[in-house]
């Protein structure tokens, strides 16, 4: 195989790196993570209504996992092809895609009629998510600079938590309203937000350059170059730095034809120990977070809860993601991305062993959802790092391959946690669940520890070298 070294800075990396952060940069990134907080809404419901589905459906625990599991058994492929099909055909298409995928996904849940229907319409909307996560980490990575990076990255995780105190809330309001059905087809009407993506948000011209199309990616560049200088106020951009415009002369590197080429880069030098160390971190994080998230608000009512305020309590906790996220994007960049990862998911086993116990012993409530803020705001403080690390580990012509990759072998996890504890429950209790989850988020400390690379403030061309 014909292996190419990215330069060390090529031309559309250049002239993007030296802009200025306007509102049209942040215009992109905010469409970006709108349809995010859609993805995020849906990914969020069976945390609010698995109890009430479980309970309509007369479903039993063990169903009830892989129900919950069901949409990351989608995610899994979504994210494996999409990947993929974004660092061969683009960006922007596969994220299009992916919003209809999802969109048709939740409406035929909506639509279903009984367990079995629900388990394959979950899988049909879970494809469409596993496909716009990694799409959209590429993207952001690729339009914001390296000094704002991790911060916008970071940012871009913290709609999930947003995504669920909305999901939660609209769930409290709507449930005794439309019943679950109901809600699953509200939650489908966002995806024609992609008609946004298609009119407002260009192709990465980071993308359009590593696959040879020179013409192309300059003429987005100027277009990019020509609505930032529109937003300055002395309308001048700075210059692009002497030497950085070589790639303009001696050529691109050579596009990739063939899907497993970008699959075989992850395990090329100096990708290899990176590939091994993130997979591992995604496996196992997504079993701890997902195990124990799509089962808080069942785990609740499995505590004598009612289905209201269940997903009361579990809307509070959620919210402390919010001031998670925020924490998490200064965090990030104050002391890097290693030591924030490693803090932040050690964070995330001490406070998941902590709620279990709370949970366990039955302690007045007000302990327990105060046991499970603190459990969230690590939680989601977590993946804002954990996501903006990911994209930072590859080239351009494998990032998205990187970043999906990651991402569905981690969908493995997620669908190991939400089953394994449907099986699990009645063995261990709540308390063994909630440790076994710790442990989880140990193993994916070490193996940063240990392994991980250190990309703070550093040009994605820089860390590919």
């Amino acid at each position: 195989m014909n292996m190419t070294v990215e330069p060390a800075m090529p031309d559309a990396a250049a002239r993007l790196e030296r802009l200025p952060m306007t509102g049209y940069q942040r215009g992109i990134f905010l469409i970006i993570a709108t349809a995010w907080l859609f993805d995020s809404m849906d990914l969020a419901a069976m945390t609010f209504m698995l109890g009430s589905i479980r309970a309509d459906l007369g479903l039993t625990t063990a169903q009830a996992g892989l129900a919950a599991s069901a949409s990351f058994i989608g995610m899994f492929f979504g994210a494996s092809i999409a990947g993929l099909a974004a660092d061969r055909f683009g960006r922007k298409p596969v994220f299009q895609v992916s919003m209809i995928v999802w969109g048709v996904g939740s409406l035929l849940c909506g639509l279903s009629q009984g367990y079995s229907d629900l388990f394959v319409y979950r899988v049909i909307l879970g494809v469409g998510m596993g496909m716009e996560l990694p799409v959209a980490l590429a993207m952001v990575s690729e339009f914001i600079p390296a000094a704002k990076r991790g911060k916008y990255t970071a940012i871009l995780e913290g709609f999930l938590p947003v995504g669920y105190v909305c999901a939660g809330i609209l769930i409290y309001l709507m449930l005794p309203l439309v019943n679950w059905r109901g809600i699953f087809i509200i939650l489908a009407v966002p995806s024609v937000f992609l008609l946004a993506i298609r009119r407002w948000v260009p192709e990465s011209p980071r993308w359009l350059e590593a696959q040879g199309h020179h013409d192309k990616a300059g003429a987005v560049l100027g277009q990019i170059e020509e609505k930032v200088r529109g937003r300055l106020a002395e309308g001048v951009l700075p210059p692009v730095k002497t030497g950085a415009r070589a790639l303009s002369v001696t050529g691109a590197p050579a596009a990739r034809t063939r899907f497993w080429d970008s699959i075989a880069e992850l395990w090329h030098r100096p990708y290899g120990h990176r590939t091994l160390m993130i997979w591992i971190v995604w496996f196992f994080t997504m079993i701890g977070y997902y195990g124990l998230t799509s089962w808080l608000g069942a785990l609740l009512q499995e505590s004598g809860y009612d289905v209201s305020k269940s997903i009361l309590y579990t809307v509070l906790m959620s919210a402390a993601g919010i001031p998670g996220f925020m924490f998490a994007a200064w965090f990030l960049e104050a002391v890097g991305r290693k030591k924030a990862a490693v803090t932040m998911l050690c964070c995330c086993a001490v406070s998941a062993y902590a709620y279990g116990q709370c949970a366990a012993l039955r302690l007045p409530v007000e302990q327990v959802v105060a046991a499970g803020a603190v459990m969230q705001f690590f939680f989601f403080g977590m993946w804002c790092v954990v996501y903006a690390y990911t994209p930072e580990l590859y080239p351009t012509r494998a990032r998205a391959t990187g970043a999906g990759a990651a991402s569905s072998l981690g969908r493995l996890g997620s669908i190991i946690g939400p089953a394994g504890i449907g099986f699990a429950l009645p063995v261990i209790g709540q308390s063994g669940v909630f440790i076994a989850g710790a442990v989880c988020f140990v193993i994916s400390a070490l193996a940063i520890w240990i392994m991980g690379i250190e990309t703070r403030g550093r040009a994605l061309e820089e860390i590919s070298r």
